[in-house]
């Protein structure tokens, strides 16, 4: 069975693999660099679809195999974690996954105004462009290094669309984090989290504390950006010139609307996204 670590892009997603990944697969507790995430991959991606026929250069022709890849993932009978940004919902006649191979789930939800600057900074977008980007109800994504290849085709849509779609899901047990929560309170929200997964994971192990804070100590921001800058970041992106890596850890915690927008700009999101903001209780 398959427990998710959902999010919308640049939102929490790799530091939460971080923390998991040092805590579930090393010994002491201590990360020790990206080589953990891949214990904790994404889905969907080639290695889970190569065994079916599809057209690889459509865009969301891998859709329909979602569910029979996940049933293949699902054959040992093993609880595994796995990542994704795709949006919950079906695409088109296709149901993203479903209560048969899904156990559960954690979504991390970060304030909109606060992802905007980070999506701007990893796809060299404008403010703008990162704007609509947020807004696009058919975006999808894909790694761009592989031209004509969608194997790994994410379906995002717009940011309210994905975290709505995780949030209300009745399908299976999820836990909703909030990115500012695990930033200002880490230690309570990530005991919370490995509670909830051991539990309808049906594990006996008792929560272990030490491991706990050698994994929150070893991924802290800082020290994340020090392993990307001594041995690089497999999830780092190429320059839209291809000529450099784009930094994967950017601004982390210190990403604060309030100090890197305009205040024109930051009215502007606050109209945009209002209802969510309510919702989500950032206003």
């Amino acid at each position: 069975m398959i427990f998710w670590i959902a999010s919308y892009p640049k939102s929490g997603n790799t530091w939460l693999r971080a923390l998991l990944s040092a805590y579930y697969y090393t010994i002491d507790g201590v990360y020790t660099g990206d080589i953990l995430l891949n214990y904790i991959s994404q889905f969907p991606q080639k290695k889970y679809l190569s065994k079916f026929n599809y057209n690889l250069e459509k865009p969301g022709a891998t859709g329909k195999l979602w569910i029979k890849a996940q049933e293949l993932i699902n054959s040992d009978k093993k609880i595994k974690f796995f990542k994704t940004h795709n949006l919950l919902n079906t695409k088109g006649d296709h149901r993203f996954t479903d209560s048969k191979n899904t156990i559960g789930a954690v979504y991390i939800v970060r304030d909109p105004r606060n992802v905007i600057t980070s999506y701007k900074n990893h796809f060299e977008l404008s403010l703008e462009n990162a704007l609509k980007h947020m807004l696009d109800e058919t975006k999808f994504t894909y790694d761009q290094s592989k031209k004509n290849d969608f194997s790994d085709f994410q379906f995002i849509s717009s940011w309210e669309k994905n975290y709505q779609s995780w949030m209300f899901n009745k399908t299976f047990p999820i836990m909703i984090i909030k990115y500012e929560n695990l930033v200002d309170e880490t230690f309570t929200v990530f005991k919370n989290l490995i509670n909830f997964i051991d539990k309808i994971c049906n594990s006996k192990k008792k929560f272990d504390k030490k491991k706990a804070q050698n994994a929150l100590k070893s991924t802290n921001f800082s020290k994340m950006k020090k392993i990307e800058f001594k041995k690089g970041f497999s999830e780092a992106v190429t320059s839209n010139d291809g000529k450099n890596k784009i930094p994967f850890f950017f601004l982390g915690p210190e990403n604060d609307f309030r100090k890197k927008l305009d205040m024109a700009f930051q009215e502007k999101l606050k109209i945009t996204f209002q209802s969510n903001l309510q919702e989500l209780k950032y206003l």
